[in-house]
This record gives C-alpha cells, sequence and structure tokens, in this order.
C-alpha cells in the first residue's frame, strides 16, 4: 500500500478514491502529528493501516455528508493548511470556491475551529507544487483590490510564499 502524498511529494493530497465515492486526504508515509491533528480539526476522520512495513495514516472526508457537503469539508480545509505551511493538492471537480471563500473570511474573522496561529508563530510556508485552477480563481477574488496606479499581478505569478496572513 503505498499513498499519493507519497508520490506526489506533497503534504496533502485531497481525491475522491475510485471507485468509491470517499474523499481522501492522504498526508506522507510518517507525517508530523502536527499536520494529522490539524486535519483532525478541520472535520476530517483519521484512519490508520498497520503493515509489516511502515503504519499508513489518512483522513476521510465523513461518508454520512451529502456529496457538496463533503466538497465542502474538503475545500474548506485548505486555507488553514496553506497557511499553515504545507503544499496541498485538490482537484478542481472537489473544490468549491464559495467555501473556499468562507473558510477564509472565518479565518480572518477568528471563527474557524483550526485557524492558524498569529503571524509569525507558524512556519514559513513553502512553494505550492501544484494549483488548480479554480483555486487561483477563488484566491485571487478574496485578495484585495492593487491601488491603480501599482502594477497588477496576475493570481498565476502570484506565490503561496508572497501571501500575508489574512
Amino acid at each position: 500500500m503505498g499513498n499519493r502524498a507519497d508520490a506526489e511529494g506533497s503534504d496533502v493530497e485531497i481525491y475522491r478514491k475510485a471507485p468509491t465515492d470517499t474523499i481522501h486526504a492522504d498526508t506522507p508515509t510518517g507525517a508530523p502529528e502536527q499536520l494529522l491533528a490539524l486535519l483532525d480539526a478541520l472535520g476530517l476522520e483519521r484512519k490508520t493501516e498497520v503493515t509489516a512495513g511502515p503504519v499508513y495514516v489518512w483522513h476521510e472526508v465523513p461518508d454520512h455528508l451529502s456529496e457538496q457537503e463533503q466538497k465542502k469539508v474538503a475545500t474548506r480545509a485548505l486555507p488553514s493548511l496553506l497557511l499553515a505551511g504545507y503544499v496541498v493538492n485538490i482537484p478542481d471537480a472537489l473544490f468549491d470556491p464559495m467555501a473556499y471563500q468562507e473558510a477564509v473570511a472565518d479565518i480572518r474573522n477568528h471563527r474557524h475551529p483550526a485557524a492558524a496561529p498569529p503571524c509569525g508563530t507558524h512556519p514559513a510556508p513553502r512553494a505550492l507544487s501544484r494549483t488548480a485552477t479554480a483555486y487561483q480563481a477563488a484566491r485571487a477574488a478574496t485578495q484585495p483590490s492593487p491601488p491603480a496606479t501599482a502594477p497588477a499581478t496576475p493570481p498565476a505569478a502570484e506565490s503561496h510564499r508572497s501571501r500575508r496572513c489574512p
């Protein structure tokens, strides 16, 4: 058994596991407890499988939720994970732009249950390995407009490293 986070070199790989409709959030083998606890706090259920080799740990979106609610839970996890400096991949089919914007607003208003610690106390963010087109559009929509005299930077050219805390 392997996992997508190991294969892709990311911290979290969110995807729908075929042939089921279950939304998985894979973390690398030996992921830090801090990351696993954050996923727990974000509403994902931790699963474990012990093998003769490594112990595999992953998270799933609760399966008792509707398909739309599952996508919302998966998407709402993104801002907290990104703010904490983790590399996260999610396919466009599972990304809900409205849920992303709501989660960003909750973090900004300190209403998110797993809001990242204040600026300067979380680890330095790493660059994103892949970014979904929908994520870029939602992120651009949540960024303040630049002054008329400042040159505009297209969302695709920005990096997570340049973002300020919400």
